[in-house]
C-alpha cells in the first residue's frame, strides 16, 4: 500500500524523467508502464519515502539502458541478416566469419540456440532470460556455457577454411 501511494506521487517526475531519456511520448509511457511494473513486484522496496525515490528513478533509467541495448543487439542481428541475405555485394571484411556463426547456430539444438538468442542477440540479463524460460538462473549459466561450447565445436569442425587472394603488382591476380 505504502509503495502504491508514494509510486503515485512520483508518476510525474518519472515521466518527465522518461521523456528526457526517451524524447518521444509514447516510449516515455511505456517506460513508466515497465518501470512501476517492475517497481511493484520487486522482492526488495526501500521503506523510507527518501530512498524510495532515487529506487524508482534508477528502475527508470535501468528499464531505459535495458531497452536501448534489445534494440541496439536486435538491429545489428536483423541489418547483418538482410546484409547476408540480399544478395548486394558484402562490403564487411568478417563476411566468412559470419556466416560460418550463422551456420553452426542453425545446427544447434533448438534449446541452445533459443539460449544464445536471448543472451547474446537480445541482450537479456541471466536473470529476465531465467523468467522467460522458467528455470533458475544458475541453470541459464550453465546453459549459456553448454551452448557457446557447442557453437565454438561447430565452427571449428567445419570444413571451410579462410583463404588470401594474392595480388600481383601489376594488378593481376
Amino acid at each position: 500500500m505504502f509503495v502504491r501511494r508514494k509510486l503515485t506521487s512520483h508518476l510525474p517526475d518519472l515521466k518527465a524523467y522518461s521523456l528526457a531519456l526517451c524524447r518521444n511520448e509514447d516510449e516515455a509511457n511505456d517506460l513508466v508502464q515497465e518501470a512501476v511494473k517492475k517497481a511493484l513486484s520487486a522482492k526488495r522496496i526501500p521503506k523510507s519515502k527518501d530512498e524510495l525515490k532515487p529506487w524508482l528513478f534508477r528502475i527508470i533509467r535501468n528499464t531505459y539502458i535495458d531497452v536501448k541495448r534489445r534494440e541496439a543487439n536486435a538491429a545489428e542481428y536483423f541489418d547483418d541478416v538482410s546484409r547476408l541475405y540480399s544478395g548486394s555485394p558484402v562490403e564487411h571484411p568478417k563476411v566468412l566469419e559470419e556466416i560460418l556463426v550463422r551456420q553452426a547456430l542453425e545446427n544447434l539444438t533448438a534449446r541452445d540456440r533459443e539460449i544464445l538468442y536471448l543472451i547474446d542477440v537480445l541482450g537479456f540479463k541471466y536473470a529476465e532470460a531465467a523468467i522467460v524460460l522458467g528455470v533458475a538462473e544458475g541453470t541459464i549459466m550453465s546453459r549459456v556455457s553448454r551452448a557457446r561450447s557447442a557453437l565454438l565445436g561447430k565452427i571449428e569442425t567445419t570444413n571451410v577454411k579462410s583463404f588470401k587472394v594474392k595480388v600481383k603488382r601489376n594488378g593481376n591476380q
